[in-house]
């Protein structure tokens, strides 16, 4: 339980740990370097390179020199350097321990004679004046403030440890995001509709809450998917199942027909356009199973959009004339891409027989294709509208199956709420997209791109995402 928690509470704690033990080391290090190179043991060593500094700071501006000198070695070094003079008081009047002070006076008289037999000379400075300094380094004075305020003794052992918690750090936020970034792939391609996709397999054994965060996603996607694959299944055995209960009733229709004369003709013609609608509604349904299922693929070859969008406009202008609309084309670019364009021709066919639906008795649907000069490089066509339009909410839903939005849209005669899903799978085939948009005029405005390649170049996508 909970051994998410643990390698968060563990990993930081290493962290830490490392941080301390490595500030540890190279205070140690620093600490021991000093020792071998200032004679900690002997406070009265000599500093032979800054007794040589200080005196010819002292013969070049006497005692005002060597404050100066003083005060920059000062703010140099960690552990301060005294400079006393022989009743012990510094020069910079810093504090000097009572205990050193006591033994500078005892040993005042080394100052102006040879040190003896085993001793270091001592490190003295002689002003013009004949006045005689010392240098002794004040140990006891290297406190935490006194170490912050020196960055370049503070600089090395922070960065080693800065160094090794980052690298703990780093291996932990790897550890953790790398599943996570598998996670957001796999949510993606779910919502693309791939729900073959699975994450873990890729975790290999690992074992934790967000392994089974992942398997938890996998049966929810594995469950979908059998969902999904039952729902097409059923549909298309029952649109099948449909078509021969249709034939059997268009031929009983034609035998009523022959026998009853003119009697009961409406209801015959009424009988026989509540079938041709049934048919047209399984084959519809038929078509979007296909889409759905995978079945078809395009069968790529070069495509003259405008060639393409005239023989559409051509039969949807003749149909709309007789129901006092009507459907225009306007030209802006030479678009050639590849593609199908028997599902090219499908799916603009329906987003303009949609739109000759939904428009208002006297305009005209306006279709527009344009370059898209990307990136990617691309076409749009836009088929507009002068109908009701859509609620801004109910716009990204048009996609789905059977929806028809908008109160307004739904009163109007004929229409299953399939032909946009159907001409979005048929465009996403080709690695395109649709977009819905209510035109600041009034009307619905779809607009289809298409992305231009070369002839015979395979889709760049067969699941792009939609925008809406």
């Amino acid at each position: 339980m909970h051994r998410l928690f643990w390698k968060f509470f563990l990993s930081f704690w290493a962290a830490l740990a490392l941080f301390t033990a490595a500030t540890l080391f190279s205070a140690s290090h620093y600490l021991n370097w000093v020792r071998e190179h200032r004679s900690i043991a002997d406070p009265f060593a000599r500093f032979v390179d800054e007794a040589a500094s200080a005196q010819r700071a002292a013969d070049t501006g006497g005692l005002a020199g060597l404050r100066a000198w003083a005060l920059r070695a000062d703010r140099r070094r960690l552990v301060p350097l005294l400079v006393v003079d022989a009743s012990g008081r510094d020069v910079l009047g810093r504090p000097v321990p009572a205990a050193l002070r006591d033994r500078i006076r005892r040993l005042a008289r080394y100052w102006v004679r040879p040190a003896p037999p085993g001793r270091h000379p001592p490190a003295v400075i002689a002003l013009p004046g004949g006045k005689r300094y010392r240098l002794i380094p004040d140990f006891q004075a290297v406190t935490l403030a006194r170490i912050l305020s020196r960055p370049r003794a503070m600089v090395p052992p922070l960065l080693l440890a800065a160094l090794a918690g980052a690298v703990v750090c780093l291996l932990l936020a790897r550890y953790l995001t790398a599943p996570l970034e598998r996670l957001r792939r796999a949510t993606e391609a779910y919502a693309a509709g791939d729900l073959a996709h699975r994450v873990a397999p890729t975790l290999g054994r690992r074992r934790d809450e967000i392994a089974d965060l992942a398997r938890s996603f996998d049966a929810m996607a594995q469950r979908l998917q059998e969902l999904m694959t039952a729902q097409r299944r059923l549909l298309r055995d029952v649109s099948h199942e449909l078509r021969s209960p249709l034939a059997r009733l268009e031929a009983a229709l034609g035998l009523a027909r022959q026998r009853i004369g003119t009697y009961g003709v409406d209801e015959l013609d009424r009988i026989e356009r509540e079938a041709e609608r049934l048919n047209e509604l399984i084959g519809q349904v038929l078509s979007l199973a296909r889409y759905d299922s995978a079945a078809v693929q395009p069968h790529i070859e070069s495509v003259d959009l405008g060639e393409l969008l005239e023989a559409v406009v051509s039969d949807a202008d003749f149909e709309a004339r007789s129901q006092g609309r009507c459907v225009r084309l306007e030209l802006h670019a030479a678009a050639v891409i590849a593609g199908d364009a028997a599902l090219l021709h499908s799916a603009i066919e329906n987003v303009v027989r949609n739109a000759v639906r939904h428009t208002a008795a006297g305009t005209a649907v306006a279709i527009t294709l344009r370059s898209d000069p990307g990136p990617p490089e691309g076409f749009t066509v836009e088929v507009r509208d002068h109908g009701p339009g859509v609620p801004e909410e109910e716009l990204p839903r048009l996609f789905e199956a059977f929806v028809r939005a908008g109160q307004a849209r739904d009163r109007a005669t004929g229409g299953f709420g399939l032909g946009l899903a159907i001409a979005d799978r048929a465009v996403r085939l080709h690695g395109g997209r649709i977009e819905v948009r209510n035109a600041p005029q009034g009307g619905l405005s779809v607009i289809v791109w298409l992305p231009a390649r070369a002839a015979g170049a395979p889709p760049a996508d067969q699941r792009p995402g939609r925008s809406g």
